[in-house]
């Protein structure tokens, strides 16, 4: 039996997580990012739950999403339950993850053609 590798069309997919990088089709990202299923904004200034704020809110809600999904690394740490609360208020559904939940979730949904985002927190070296 022949194996041939299939790449999905028409969006960035995460193929791989580890503890210290995410690879989206064949580059692997050793930083924080955002994940959208046209583009990525790379160096993403969160390494952890801890260090987010109101700017980041604005700046992942001026994507537009339906949802947002938020990895908080290895293990899943849930944000102030404010955090939150602005993306509903907003309309917008939020889940918080772990990095591997996440890419499996976001794959998921950017395969359905919906507008998900995905922001991934990598620890710093």
């Amino acid at each position: 039996m022949e194996l041939s590798l299939e790449r999905p069309d028409g969006y960035l997919f995460v193929r791989r997580v580890a503890a210290r990088g995410v690879t989206l089709i064949d580059r692997e990202l050793t930083d924080s990012f955002v994940l959208a299923p046209d583009h990525v904004e790379e160096h993403w200034p969160v390494h952890e739950v801890a260090a987010l704020g109101d700017t980041h809110i604005a700046g992942l809600l001026a994507m537009q999403p339906e949802v947002v999904l938020l990895g908080t690394g290895v293990q899943q740490v849930f944000p102030p339950a404010e955090f939150s609360a602005e993306f509903l208020r907003k309309g917008v559904g939020i889940e918080i993850m772990n990095n591997a939940a996440a890419a499996r979730t976001y794959n998921l949904l950017a395969s359905e053609g919906r507008h998900v985002i995905a922001a991934f927190m990598l620890p710093v070296d």
